[in-house]
């Protein structure tokens, strides 16, 4: 295909006139032709006439950490985690508030509960339900629960009826490509669950990780099936290489090549909420003000078990990018300068945002822990 031709076609699908299928998805993500800038253009325009200039953030709290029989290939907490990884059983229903409020207060616009392990039976999902009612009578956020598989309609229905805003559980790469990345659960199973949660009224929250091994293809099919379901949250993560994982060490993924996977799971997925989720500070770096030129949200204050940009700092640089916070805290906007002004003290000295690979230590997952 000759550049114009594609050019021309990169900007139907902008303007939402047609659809990419995979081919041309592909040639989007591959093309050396194509400039980056070009296509983080082109995705721009679907994003800012969904979305606005607004920037939703997200915070991300192990309700339980390790104590899991999978084996999950680029996750720490797997079956044959490193000892090093903390690991602990549900915190206090007093730790989780506390962590809800901290999320409300730092202008989040959904708390996430993440659990390990391969799937809620009643008891649990009992205990999330009782959580989720409580969360939300407290504070005007968005839950969103990641807690593994769910093939059961009355536990999902349980969930759903105790006003769960979303349930998180990503495809991470495509079906041909799974079984490098797990052997205990197939795709198969994650589809089951997205299906489930979805026919019980919830919304779905599936993304994918970038970096463990595929091909352009595998994230172009991965990217068409949440199309597909009508995904409305895709977390775009960048595999984030953690000691003892049994996803080989990648080489650093370069920005540029980031960039052009946000902008393509956005031109597949025009409506949906892109997230520049895990990795963004270790691969894009410097970089990540043009990711919100396609993604309108991101995770603050880390991962599951890896520390990230703190809050303080993530305002900062989407206040600096021209961006404003979508949130549901209305004191926000008076706080906002308190909170730049505190992330520039903390910036000099030099730990606001880690160059690297640095895991969260117990203080750090359980902050609200009393001793």
């Amino acid at each position: 295909m000759s550049l114009s031709s594609l050019r021309d076609q990169l900007n139907q699908i902008a303007r939402e006139e047609t659809t990419p299928d995979a081919d041309l998805a592909r040639q989007f993500l591959e093309s050396p032709e194509l400039s980056t800038t070009e296509l983080l253009t082109a995705a721009g325009i679907p994003r800012e006439k969904h979305f606005g200039r607004e920037v939703r953030i997200h915070i991300l709290n192990n309700v339980r950490n390790g104590h899991c029989g999978e084996d999950c290939g680029y996750c720490a907490q797997r079956k044959t985690a490193p000892e090093d990884v903390p690991a602990y059983a549900d915190k206090t229903e007093t730790e989780i508030l506390a962590e809800a409020q901290a999320a409300y207060d730092s202008g989040a616009f959904r708390y996430c509960m993440v659990t390990s392990g391969r799937g809620p039976g009643p008891r649990s999902v009992e205990r999330y339900a009782d959580l989720i009612r409580k969360i939300k009578s407290l504070y005007p956020l968005e839950v969103c629960l990641s807690a593994g598989i769910v093939t059961d309609a009355a536990l999902a229905q349980e969930l759903a009826s105790a006003g769960l805003d979303r349930y998180n559980h990503n495809l991470n790469t495509s079906r041909e490509h799974y079984e490098h990345i797990c052997t205990t659960h197939d795709y198969d199973d994650r589809m089951a669950t997205l299906e489930t949660m979805q026919s019980a009224g919830v919304a779905l929250c599936s993304g994918v990780i970038a970096g463990m091994g595929e091909r352009p293809h595998d994230l172009v099919a991965a990217a068409l099936a949440l199309r597909e379901r009508n995904v409305p949250s895709i977390p775009v993560n960048f595999f984030i290489p953690v000691q003892g994982h049994a996803v080989e060490r990648p080489a650093r993924l370069s920005a540029d090549y980031c960039l052009r996977v946000l902008a393509l799971f956005r031109l597949i997925n025009p409506r949906a909420e892109i997230r520049m989720a895990a990795g963004r500070e270790i691969h894009l770096g410097d970089r990540q003000s043009e990711g919100l030129q396609v993604a309108n949200s991101l995770f603050v204050s880390g991962y599951l078990n890896v520390r990230g940009s703190d809050a303080h700092t993530t305002i900062r640089m989407i206040r600096s990018a021209g961006y404003t916070i979508d949130t549901q805290n209305s004191d926000l906007p008076a706080q906002l300068e308190d909170l730049l002004v505190e992330a520039k003290s903390e910036s000099a000295t030099g730990h606001d945002t880690p160059a690297d690979v640095v895991m969260k230590d117990m203080a750090q997952l359980r902050p609200y822990q009393k001793s």
